[in-house]
């Protein structure tokens, strides 16, 4: 009896991740970011934000391969003294679980919102895709640039974890919307099929139908969706943080990390603000490709 996994594999879309080395590229990158970032406790080769292990003859070292190099820092060290590397890891790690956070957290609102609207119709579609005109009217970036100063402000000596939530509640802000609309649009094409109205005249109520029926039928195009914005949400949460309204300065994201390094980047120390940028890069450029790869594979037209 084959496992879900060797299934998955056989099946048309296992073909297609079989048969593009960019996706397979793209998904191990992923994967070994993701590995590193949860086991970063024991993957690093320092805890960089461990006080009494900073010493700060160690700051500003230069990466191994350099003639003022050490390899005991790969990645050379910053102005504290942090190594370079292990902070990548832990920032990293920030970076996903607050851009995996806040896309949960947008499907989940999304698909609710756009699951009611295009099912029920009438007043309720109306209201809620004008609360969509609405919110997407506002730049994302500067209602995630709002709530997190508000929320900062409010809470200045707020608990590491209250402000990770406020970081997470201001991306989803908005990001929630798309998933809202793709799922309405859907939702009025399967609501008119014969599946729908047959368990209609069956007396099945309204909210079973959506949940068991309706809904695994529009998950595919929110796949492909949260996939990408997964991607755009740790961009955010990097911009958030650069500017200073992001993680909490002793928790800092790879946002955090590139600006610390800019006011450095002109005096020689390059390396502090390059690899947190690298690293981001990295990161956004395989989550996108694994979401292009993910698109074409859902839809047979452009297999």
């Amino acid at each position: 009896m084959k496992t879900t996994l060797a299934r998955w594999f056989d099946s048309d879309v296992g073909y297609s991740f079989r048969t593009s080395p960019v996706a397979m590229m793209a998904a191990a990158i992923a994967l070994i970011c993701l590995f590193c970032s949860v086991f970063a406790g024991w993957v690093a080769p320092h805890n960089p934000f461990d006080l009494t292990t900073l010493e700060l003859s160690d700051a500003r070292l230069p990466p191994a391969w350099s003639e003022m190099g050490s390899m005991k820092y790969p990645l050379g060290t910053d102005d504290q003294g942090r190594d370079i590397l292990s902070a990548l890891i832990y920032g990293a790690r920030i970076s996903l679980v607050v851009g995996i956070a806040s896309v949960l957290l947008s499907v989940v609102v999304g698909v609710a919102f756009g699951l009611l609207a295009g099912f029920r119709g009438g007043w309720v579609d109306a209201v809620l895709m004008r609360l969509c005109d609405v919110m997407l009217s506002f730049p994302a970036i500067l209602v995630a640039l709002l709530i997190a100063g508000v929320g900062r402000a409010l809470f200045p000596n707020a608990h590491e974890s209250l402000a990770f939530g406020v970081l997470i509640l201001s991306i989803s802000l908005t990001g929630w919307v798309q998933y809202a609309r793709t799922v309405r649009g859907s939702t009025l094409v399967e609501r008119n099929k014969e599946y729908v109205q047959a368990a209609r005249v069956t007396g099945v109520p309204p909210l079973r139908i959506m949940r068991k029926h309706v809904l695994p039928n529009v998950m595919g195009p929110v796949l492909v969706l949260a996939t990408i914005q997964v991607a755009t949400a740790i961009i955010t949460e990097a911009t958030l943080s650069f500017l200073g309204v992001g993680a909490p300065p002793t928790s800092p994201s790879l946002g955090t990390l590139i600006r610390i390094g800019n006011d450095y980047l002109f005096s020689g120390e390059w390396w502090i603000t390059v690899f947190p940028g690298a690293m981001l890069v990295l990161i956004a450029l395989s989550v996108n490709l694994l979401g292009d790869w993910l698109r074409d594979a859902l839809n047979p037209r452009l297999r």
